[in-house]
């Protein structure tokens, strides 16, 4: 039997669900003790929904390592990208990923706005300096694909930048492949109406 909830109740214990996910490893696992103690009033498909996802987050954690470990054995370098809309889940995901591994292995890349200085040099140059040297993984949340969406709307480039961006930048990634770097591309996206709830 399933119960119906009103759209308050959907949305506070969407709220509740998304705040458990935000919580730290520490915070987790005192919440699954609560769960698994039945502290917790949540339904029981809730908990299991819980317990199946934490197990799989741990399972992929623990592939994560095995990746870092074989990056720092080998010497590999490799880039990842995380782009997609606000609030799409790009934090949450890096994260997760960041959450068991060394930071002197994988570290993020997070560029702020372009200073006035930044913005008179080569694009692509503010990048440069966070590429992984050997045995290294980069994160990259946001990258240079900013320029062709928040960039261009924020007017901190003109249509001609623009353009040379959409010259420039497959020759950009074709050097960081053909320098023996990975490149790995993820694109966060979620409908309007999702964007606006979860704002």
């Amino acid at each position: 039997m399933t119960i119906e909830r009103t759209p308050e109740q959907e949305m506070f214990a969407r709220l509740r669900a998304e705040l458990a996910d935000s919580y730290d490893e520490e915070l987790e696992m005192e919440l699954d003790d609560r769960m698994a103690s039945g502290e917790d009033h949540g339904s029981d498909e809730s908990k299991a929904a819980r317990q199946q996802y934490f197990q799989e987050l741990f399972r992929l954690q623990g592939e994560l390592v095995k990746l870092q470990d074989w990056v720092v054995a080998t010497g590999h370098r490799m880039v990842v990208i995380f782009e997609g809309r606000d609030s799409a889940g790009k934090g949450g995901a890096i994260k997760r990923i960041t959450q068991r591994l060394n930071p002197r292995v994988c570290r993020v890349a997070a560029l702020p706005a372009p200073s006035d200085r930044e913005r008179t040099q080569w694009y692509f140059q503010r990048f440069i300096s966070h590429l992984p040297a050997a045995g290294e993984i980069v994160l990259f949340d946001r990258s240079w694909y900013n320029r062709a969406g928040v960039e261009r709307v924020m007017g901190f480039c003109d249509d001609a930048q623009l353009e040379e961006f959409f010259t420039t930048a497959p020759e950009f990634e074709k050097m960081l492949v053909r320098s023996g770097i990975q490149l790995v591309k993820y694109w966060f996206s979620i409908s309007d109406d999702e964007q606006q709830i979860r704002f």
